[in-house]
């Protein structure tokens, strides 16, 4: 019994000392222009129109940009200077020194966001808590706050809620800057 776990133990050492050599060769032998997907290699040796993420932002600091389930990255400009130009989920485009490195392909589980809690519970299993509104709290809590029931305190009568310094914020009160009037 105890020399068929040895001999385990001994494969599975192997093994993982194998899996270590081969990903410290993949990570000095990033010339190869045939990229698979699941490659790491600086940008400076992929080509246009190639889907990346785990983008670097400076050169071996290790992957910043695009991490999130299901997102891409895409390389814009040939990445023949000192910068590349790569397009990020949110459609800004951003300079990035073409030393960095980045993992070809889109990460996995696209249907992240898709699965629906069930209960309440479940959203507090997650660490996140509940929100609540401001015209339901006291006035000490909330500018919002207060008032006999669930009055509105808006239109002739009372005051409708406001910011901390005193501007309306509801009852479609502009915000944006003044247009000139024609």
């Amino acid at each position: 019994m105890f020399h068929c776990f040895s001999l385990f133990m001994d494969v599975v050492a192997n093994t993982n000392a194998h899996n270590a050599r081969e990903s410290m060769m993949n990570q000095m032998m990033y010339s190869d222009i045939n990229s698979r997907i699941g490659s790491c290699m600086p940008l400076s040796s992929m080509r246009i129109g190639t889907i990346i993420h785990n983008i670097e932002l400076n050169p071996g600091q290790g992957g910043k940009l695009v991490r999130a389930a299901g997102t891409c990255a895409k390389i814009l400009k040939e990445p023949t200077s000192k910068y590349c130009l790569i397009q990020l989920p949110s459609g800004v485009k951003k300079m990035i020194d073409s030393r960095c490195r980045a993992t070809v392909g889109t990460v996995s589980n696209p249907s992240h966001g898709d699965k629906k809690l069930r209960k309440a519970g479940q959203s507090r299993w997650l660490g996140r808590r509940p929100v609540v509104r401001g015209v339901a709290m006291n006035p000490v809590d909330h500018p919002h706050g207060g008032g006999e029931g669930k009055s509105k305190s808006s239109g002739r009568w009372g005051k409708g809620s406001r910011t901390p310094w005193g501007k309306p914020t509801k009852s479609g009160f502009k915000t944006g800057p003044l247009k000139r009037r024609k």
